[in-house]
């Protein structure tokens, strides 16, 4: 593991780009970003589709490397690190919870919310309760032995919340966490996601086009073309409260 990073943010990224592509077929998905977020914050990344939201946070979280830049989190250099390090890393501090909801089809439930908890190694008599606990927080208790199959849009979209908070991550980036469920079951989900964020060792990253969960961030980033244009101060819970530009 590379040495730590002295730092007072838990994410810092610096003057990073990615591009795809070679030659006359290259773009630049992201251009030289800035961006700090300290411990204990819920910070929103908003924007267009195509914006370069999903190509940052996957840089943060350590699946996608920059072309260029330095990204460091929780005190690690990712961009340093290597690869093996890096899956090591985010197994013990990243939880993602993907657009796509990515359940293993032959799993059930109660079995897909397990499975970050079983990879670091616990055991099954100990992580199928923690799971089926959390599934019956966010309403899913009479689903816990359904397969993916079985379930619905929101209520798979659930069970991968509930995968990504079992372990109870340092690091966790939503994308787009509420584009699938109703407005009741979006309020259960974001609560859990703030009260993760509140703890003073952790941070939340949230790409959301849900103006309806505005409300629960501390600050709103807003990207376009592959920059971040303006950043907004807001009271977290303070709904309809006017935001101050940093």
């Amino acid at each position: 593991m590379p040495p730590t990073i002295p730092q007072s943010s838990a994410v810092q990224v610096r003057s990073v780009t990615r591009d795809f592509g070679s030659g006359d077929a290259m773009t630049r998905a992201l251009r030289g970003v800035d961006l700090d977020i300290p411990h204990g914050e819920l910070l929103m990344l908003v924007g267009p589709s195509g914006c370069g939201k999903t190509t940052l946070v996957s840089i943060i979280a350590g699946t996608l490397q920059p072309t260029g830049g330095e990204v460091h989190v929780l005190g690690h250099d990712l961009v340093a690190m290597p690869p093996a390090a890096r899956v090591r890393f985010r197994r013990s501090n990243v939880g993602f919870i993907f657009q796509s909801y990515n359940l293993l089809p032959a799993l059930t439930a109660v079995e897909n919310a397990a499975v970050p908890l079983i990879i670091a190694g616990s055991s099954r008599a100990r992580a199928l309760p923690a799971a089926a606990a959390l599934l019956d927080r966010l309403g899913l208790g009479s689903r816990l032995t359904n397969l993916p199959s079985e379930l619905s849009g929101g209520q798979q979209q659930r069970v991968a919340i509930a995968r990504a908070l079992v372990h109870e991550p340092r690091l966790l980036i939503c994308d787009e966490p509420t584009s699938a469920l109703d407005a009741e079951n979006g309020r259960i989900t974001m609560e859990l996601i703030a009260g993760l964020a509140v703890r003073p060792d952790r941070v939340v990253i949230v790409v959301t086009h849900d103006q309806r969960v505005y409300p629960y961030a501390d600050r709103i980033a807003t990207m376009e073309d592959g920059q971040i244009v303006s950043i907004e101060a807001r009271k977290r819970g303070a709904i309809g409260a006017p935001p101050h530009h940093t």
